[in-house]
């Protein structure tokens, strides 16, 4: 072969070769670079970016009580932050920002250098606006394919946003330390103070918390912190941003001190519910992230009074029950001390803590003012407001009450409060009525207990006393169990579970003589919302707490809309009304009546006293009041609390609450007449008679004869 064919042929050769290998490399580099874009958003969705920011919760009065965040975060426009920490930010961070396209070659070079000679990426030599690519759009991890993405979507973001665009939402963008992102949280976390507010020096010393918010934390390392926020205060004078004389009073500003820790807010169990209501409509990114504004029904005023009253007093009876049983307590202490002389003393184990619920409803339209869970939400997050299935013992006899109205009962109506012997045959309930007397029942009932097909049961009043024959109006206000067995025999359990339903109760009701006495267990705001609707005339409204929920942009997403249903006729629910202001003036409320106003209520009291109940109600305002145990356990040697004690509380907290309020008094309906009764009989009293009292009824219904 002549050299002139093999040299034809190695060139050609290398021409193939060297086709090829641009062709492998032209292969890979589409490779690479379609990775490289694979991993880059669009830039456009920035224009529509939204980073988390906080969800404000509101009261009544407007006041801000609570912050739903993941970030302490608030978005500001440029024109909201002090000029002071623009230009701290650009001197520090990126003293070309206005002139470059995004990036700095000669920072590119420099880190690639080290890049090389490292093996790593570096984090530094960013951009402000590589800085904003990597925090919106990319990870922090150090890698040189981040780097080279952050770069390319450096350019675009400069190509499709101006400088004052970049920069505000850098300024709002950037992590500060302690859960703060933007320069509003910052100000807000180490100042205490708006932006409007900051000084020279603290907007340097934000901005000099930029490169490692941990290491440059004030309160964690003032002396770093001191050194670095002088450091950028005399950059900005080398720039010209500051004046020398300007520089030399910012150094001399103090750094901010570190805010004591702050007592729990007022109001959490609240807080609980209205997440528990919107985190499931909603979902949790927008609850926690998309800066939604929660306007409530809440009076945190009255909230925090509330809370401190309640915790007071359960404290107080606590005290007065360890003291019977032989424990010392420590008042700040959650939890018992057992005394050093353990032989005579309770151990502590069978030491219960007292626990409390309270709730404020305005009548008319239900929204709730007030909700009390516990003693401290930081303790048990269980809601006893809403959550707790108790026994409402006699504060359930209104309902019976009303379904004896319905039936044609009147206030001055004598029903019988005489002993009843209840006998389950294995289908029902039936009274066994041949005596009257508790010691012949007690004879009597002597035949049913060896069978085990029979239950008997023998209600009793609270005392074991009984009148015979009393007013209707009388047996309320004395709360005569016997009286509402009585009632419930001879109207039906059914009556009574369907004006119970009618008033707004949901929860099952035992179809047995002993639902008269509370034996059904309820929800404070179910039990609540039940019973307001004899003070508002009959008229049903749910219990609310949201008066409305906007977006961050201020679209309103939800608002609450009024739902009544006529429930009662208005002259029954008058009449109702009206008996129960008599617990308050003569009967197991009377503590209550201490307050001089038109309050109608029901104290409740269960067996062994684990639940102890007052609902009490004027015109405009409905709160419940318990106290009990969580396990259920009652203190037999210490002392024995009733409806009557939680009425006691429940007056303190309603003094302040209702201090503003008008003391109005219950609306007369149409088709109510008054007529003086004789209080014992229920017939008509004489003209010269001195303990008349002026009852009222259904015109039409009132006694005829004296």
């Amino acid at each position: 072969m002549s050299k002139r064919l093999k040299k034809l042929i190695f060139s050609k050769l290398f021409l193939f070769s060297a086709l090829a290998g641009l062709f492998l490399f032209i292969i890979v580099c589409a490779v690479f670079m379609r990775f490289i874009f694979s991993g880059l958003p669009p830039v456009y969705e920035m224009e529509e970016y939204t980073p988390a920011v906080t969800t404000k919760v509101f009261d009544r009065n407007n006041n801000l009580i609570h912050e739903f965040s993941i970030e302490k975060r608030s978005m500001v426009p440029l024109e909201d932050i002090p000029v002071d920490l623009q230009n701290a930010v650009v001197a520090m961070e990126d003293r070309e920002f206005f002139s470059h396209p995004g990036i700095s070659l000669r920072g590119i070079f420099r880190a690639g250098l080290y890049d090389l000679i490292s093996g790593h990426a570096k984090q530094g030599a960013s951009t402000l606006t590589q800085q904003l690519s990597r925090g919106v759009f990319l990870t922090q991890e150090k890698k040189i394919i981040r780097k080279i993405r952050e770069i390319i979507l450096a350019i675009q973001i400069e190509h499709q946003f101006s400088k004052r665009e970049i920069l505000q939402l850098y300024l709002n963008e950037i992590y500060l330390g302690s859960g703060a992102y933007g320069v509003k949280a910052a100000a807000k976390k180490y100042f205490n103070k708006e932006l409007s507010d900051l000084t020279t020096g603290e907007a340097a010393l934000i901005v000099g918390l930029i490169p490692a918010p941990g290491r440059y934390n004030p309160f964690a390392n003032p002396n770093l912190a001191r050194q670095r926020r002088n450091l950028v205060l005399d950059v900005m004078q080398q720039q010209n941003y500051i004046s020398k004389d300007e520089l030399e009073k910012a150094k001399a500003e103090p750094l901010p001190e570190k805010q004591e820790q702050q007592e729990a807010q007022p109001g959490q169990y609240f807080i609980e519910h209205i997440r528990r209501i919107l985190e499931p409509k909603y979902g949790m990114d927008v609850l926690w992230k998309a800066g939604l504004n929660i306007y409530t029904t809440i009076d945190i005023k009255e909230q925090a009074l509330a809370e401190k009253i309640m915790n007071k007093k359960l404290q107080e009876y606590d005290e007065q029950v360890a003291k019977g049983l032989g424990i010392e307590i420590d008042p700040n202490d959650a939890e018992a001390d057992v005394p050093n002389d353990e032989e005579e003393s309770v151990p502590r184990e069978n030491y219960p803590r007292l626990q409390g619920a309270f709730m404020v409803r305005d009548v008319k339209t239900g929204a709730v003012r007030v909700m009390i869970g516990g003693r401290g939400f930081d303790e048990s997050k269980f809601n006893r407001a809403t959550q707790a299935k108790r026994q409402p013992g006699s504060s359930f006899k209104p309902y019976v009450w009303m379904a004896a109205l319905q039936k044609g009962y009147t206030p001055a109506t004598l029903v019988k409060d005489l002993p009843t012997m209840f006998y389950y045959d294995g289908r029902n309930w039936r009274t066994f009525n041949e005596n009257s007397d508790l010691y012949s029942l007690d004879l009597a009932k002597q035949s049913f207990i060896a069978s085990k097909d029979f239950n008997v049961w023998v209600p009793k009043n609270y005392g074991e006393r009984n009148e015979g024959w009393i007013t209707l109006r009388k047996a309320l206000e004395k709360s005569k169990n016997l009286v509402a067995v009585n009632l419930i025999d001879a109207i039906g359990v059914s009556e009574v579970v369907r004006v119970a339903r009618k008033a707004g109760i949901t929860a099952p009701l035992p179809r047995v003589p002993a639902l008269a006495l509370g034996v059904s267990v309820l929800t404070m705001d179910e039990h609540l919302a039940a019973l307001t609707t004899f003070a508002n005339g009959g008229i049903h409204t749910d219990n609310y707490y949201i008066e409305r929920v906007e977006d961050a942009n201020g679209r309103v997403l939800e608002q609450h809309v009024p739902i009544e249903e006529a429930s009662f006729s208005p002259q029954n629910s008058y009449l109702l009304i009206n008996m129960m202001k008599g617990v308050v003036q003569r009967g197991s409320g009377a503590y209550v009546s201490r307050l001089g106003r038109n309050i109608a209520g029901k104290t409740g009291t269960t067996q062994s006293h684990r639940d102890m109940w007052f609902v009490g109600i004027t015109p405009h305002t409905a709160a419940a009041a318990w106290m009990g145990y969580d396990d259920d356990a009652s203190h037999e040697n210490g002392a024995r609390f009733t409806g009557s004690t939680t009425a006691r509380w429940w007056t303190e907290i309603m003094q302040e609450i209702l201090k503003d309020e008008p003391n109005d008094d219950f609306a007369v309906p149409e088709g109510i007449s008054f007529a003086y009764v004789n209080p014992i009989t229920g017939k008509l009293a004489m003209p010269s008679e001195r303990n008349k009292f002026l009852e009222a009824f259904i015109s039409g219904t009132e006694p005829q004869s004296f």
